[in-house]
Order: structure tokens, then C-alpha cells, then sequence
């Protein structure tokens, strides 16, 4: 697929070759025994940024977020989230097979949540009820198309949370992109949440590997969870070490994956298929009012050297990323206008 331009998702990036250095040189050891140097700086590194005590290495942020959930939710309790999050429509059940986790959502409505809908559904301990422990935000919001939730939303969920006595879990495997779009510090989003995912292999270019973030006893207790997942890594510093130089190298250029979203948005806008407004990486496609479906449109463009992501009937998607160049957005552009005009 080298010759296609890729937008399905920013997952399918490929290491640099000063990525690829970096993994070669990586000083490693054996994980599960808490010996890999590379492991653990990266595990700091990350923890520090979002000032937090400590940060858990994980192969995924499937990974990340059920250990998370497993923190701050006892079996048998009740987590709450949008109808679109990430947790509980992408991660096949996983909270409740592993976790005894039951979940209860609001209406999907993205980054537009409304903290006096969530705190108003809130259930406390009390005969028959299953009573409420947690909450989970997404950000950015991957179904949303890649939105923003303000800074000034969260700060309000977080006193509906506080005032119910339950957790804030943030699935913030693309927080980074949130980051640079709203200038708003890694460490004011930490402030907020009780736990933390974010994901190394979304954007900022890495092949593999996300970390949970928290408390050093939760993460304590995040480091058995993992093992019981089947999550311990021997070597993995060989993995840290591609998340370090990503953090290190890819932080600030995601600003220019958000011009070239924008690009795109604003190519394919007059054709009535942008489904919101694109401030990140994601450009959400709807074509209710166009003659192609979702399926038809992902067949066209891919003849045309073009992958796109098709996430319903009428619904797709494009990913801008690390591989992705002007020339490409250029070629993605002239594809893309064409089927559409037809």
C-alpha cells in the first residue's frame, strides 16, 4: 500500500528511520522483573508531564483504559459514558468481561457533553440500584471527528465527580492533538482526572504502546491488573524507546496534521459531506445527501489511490498523520472531489 495515500487512521504509521535508530540503540531488560531502564524512563517521562505520580507501559489503549476502568470501578459497579466512546463501543465488551464492569452512557453527542445531564444520572449506593463509581471522557473524540472537549467543561465534570464522591477516567488516547489544538498544558488536563490512557501509536507516530497514568498505588495495583490481562512485556524497551523519541520529535508537528485536516475539510465542504467542524487530525465524513453511501465512496476512492475509513452506512472518515505530506493531501483532494462531483 506504499503508493496508496492512507487516511483510514493515524494508526497505520511507520517508524521513522530516526525512530528506528532509537529502538536499535534502546537500552532494555526484562520488564516483568522491573529492569528495563527505557521502560521505566518512559514511564516517568509521561507521568511527569501530566502530573501525575506514576505511569504504566502497556502494548494498547484497549490495554490502558480497561486497566483503568479495573482502578477506579469494583465489579458489579457502574461506569458512565457517552454512547460513542471509545470504551464502550470499540473495545468489545472488554469492561465487562474482565473487569465485572456494568455500563450505563448518555447520548452520544462528542465533545458537546453536558456535566449537569451526567451528574443528574448518577446513581448512588441504594437497595437494587447499581450504584455509580466512575466516569470516562474521550479526548480528542475519536466517533466525534477527532473534537475538542473545553477545557472549561471538564473543569465542571470534575466537580460533579467530586460532589458524588466517584472517578474520572480520561481515555485520552488522542490528548495529545486536544493539547496542541487548545494550547491547553498535558498537566491541567492530569489535574482533572483520576486516571489517564494515552496512546503512543495515534499520532505521534509510534508503532506500538500506550501508558496508564495515576496515582503510584494505583499504579501499583495497574501493574498486576496488566499481568493478569496478559500484558507483561520482557524487552519492551526495544517499544519505549520508539514512544520516547515520538514524545521527544512528533509532539509539536501534529499542529501541521491539523492544517492538512483542515484541508481536506475545506476541499470536500462544498458537497455538504463534512459532518462538524475539524479542529484536530479527523475529518468526520456524513453522506445523507449525497447518491454514494459510505461503502461506495471508500470502493471509489481507493481505485483512485485514496483509503478512507467507513464507520457506517452513510458515515466515513479521513485521518491525517506522520505520512502524510502536501503531495498527498493534494492527490487525496483531486480524488476525492472527483467522486464526489460525479
Amino acid at each position: 500500500m506504499a503508493d496508496l495515500v492512507d487516511l483510514r487512521s493515524d494508526t497505520v504509521t511507520r517508524p521513522t528511520p530516526a525512530m528506528r535508530a532509537a529502538i536499535a540503540g534502546a537500552e532494555v531488560g526484562d520488564d516483568v522483573y522491573g529492569e528495563d531502564p527505557t521502560v521505566q524512563a518512559l514511564e516517568a517521562e509521561v507521568a511527569g508531564l501530566f502530573g501525575h505520580e506514576a505511569a504504566l507501559f502497556t502494548p494498547s489503549g484497549s490495554m490502558a483504559n480497561q486497566i483503568a476502568l479495573q482502578l477506579v470501578v469494583p465489579p458489579a459497579h457502574e461506569l458512565l459514558s457517552d454512547a460513542d466512546a471509545h470504551v464502550v463501543t470499540y473495545e468489545v465488551g472488554a469492561a465487562a468481561a474482565y473487569g465485572g464492569i456494568s455500563s450505563r452512557t448518555w447520548p452520544a453527542t462528542g465533545a458537546d457533553l453536558d456535566p449537569e445531564l451526567v451528574a443528574g444520572m448518577l446513581r448512588p449506593d441504594g437497595y437494587h440500584a447499581v450504584p455509580t463509581r466512575a466516569i470516562a471522557v474521550e479526548q480528542t473524540h475519536n466517533r466525534a471527528g477527532g473534537a475538542v472537549i473545553p477545557l472549561a467543561t471538564l473543569v465542571e465534570l470534575r466537580a460533579v465527580a467530586d460532589r458524588a464522591g466517584v472517578a474520572l477516567h480520561c481515555d485520552g488516547a488522542r490528548i495529545w492533538h486536544a493539547h496542541v489544538a487548545d494550547r491547553v498544558p498535558l498537566a491541567r488536563y492530569g489535574e482533572l482526572f483520576d486516571t489517564l490512557s494515552v496512546c503512543l501509536s495515534k499520532g505521534l507516530g509510534a508503532p506500538v504502546g500506550s501508558l496508564v497514568i495515576g496515582s503510584a498505588d494505583k499504579i501499583d495495583r495497574a501493574r498486576w491488573i496488566r499481568k493478569r490481562l496478559g500484558g507483561g512485556m520482557r524487552q519492551a524497551g526495544i517499544l519505549a524507546a520508539a514512544g520516547r523519541y515520538a514524545l521527544r520529535e512528533h509532539l509539536s508537528r501534529l499542529a501541521d496534521d491539523h492544517a492538512r485536516a483542515a484541508r481536506l475539510a475545506e476541499a470536500v465542504a462544498p458537497f455538504g459531506v463534512v459532518a462538524g467542524p475539524v479542529r484536530t487530525n479527523i475529518v468526520p465524513l456524513d453522506l445523507t445527501k449525497t447518491m454514494l453511501d459510505a461503502p461506495q465512496l471508500a470502493a471509489a476512492a481507493r481505485d483512485a489511490g485514496v483509503l478512507i475509513s467507513v464507520l457506517g452506512p452513510r458515515t466515513a472518515r479521513l485521518v491525517t498523520h506522520l505520512d502524510i505530506d502536501d503531495p498527498a493531501i493534494d492527490r487525496a483532494v483531486d480524488a476525492l472531489t472527483t467522486i464526489l462531483r460525479r
